[in-house]
């Protein structure tokens, strides 16, 4: 029964991936127009509180929503302690990242070519927010349920970040913050562009295998 179970989920996963690629195979240059949303808790690291190097971790915490394409990070902000990511908070960021596509991506901007690529969470999927994306004209590409393993925040952006920051300790919220800005400006264009190259493939193979999982294997999308 339970093998019946995972056959019938990785199908239902390579359909989905089937169908959420379609989009990005009906024009040459859409890559460069979606815009991909994520969120991650970035947390204190382990770090030795004496000299025989017992380790303890961080309290310390903060999320991290960050939106990127394939020329680098177009939005990112640090919620505040305490606030829940619901439907309105999320509105309000959306408002902030259509003025900083505005700003940063004018020429998908003018003609409303771009595209918004986020999970089908409950804050992005609420009537809220997609009467705003409607009024806007946003399209949204919806990645398929339950598939961090073709996310490209999730084996991309995030293990970037914590790569970068491993190893140090943070202190306070502030500290986090202004280590964890650094890092998102300290990656490079090319690996942008590498890592949608590299998603586009990805989905390719979890077709092909008919879904199987790639988490954590050595075809990737990581740099």
């Amino acid at each position: 029964m339970q093998k019946w179970s995972q056959r019938s989920s990785r199908k239902t996963k390579a359909k989905k991936s089937h169908d959420f690629q379609r989009p990005l195979e009906r024009q040459d240059d859409i890559l460069d127009h979606v815009i991909t949303a994520a969120k991650c808790t970035m947390e204190g690291c382990q770090f030795p509180m004496t000299k025989k190097f017992h380790w303890s971790k961080s309290r310390v915490k903060i999320m991290l929503l960050t939106f990127f394409d394939i020329r680098g990070i177009v939005h990112y902000e640090f919620v505040p302690t305490a606030q829940t990511v619901n439907q309105v908070y999320y509105l309000e960021v959306l408002e902030g990242l259509r003025e900083k596509v505005r700003r940063k991506r004018p020429e998908i901007f003018a003609n409303n070519s771009w595209i918004l690529h986020q999970d089908n969470a409950p804050a992005h999927t609420a009537m809220s927010l997609r009467e705003f994306l409607t009024t806007k004209q946003i399209t949204v590409l919806e990645h398929p349920a339950y598939s961090p393993d073709l996310a490209p925040n999730d084996v991309f952006l995030f293990p970037k970040i914590k790569k970068i920051l491993k190893g140090r300790h943070f202190d306070d919220i502030d500290y986090i913050g202004s280590n964890t800005t650094a890092a998102l400006k300290a990656i490079p264009q090319n690996q942008f562009q590498n890592c949608f190259e590299r998603w586009t493939r990805r989905l390719h193979r979890c077709i092909d295998s008919q879904g199987k999982n790639f988490e954590g294997d050595h075809g990737g999308i990581q740099q």
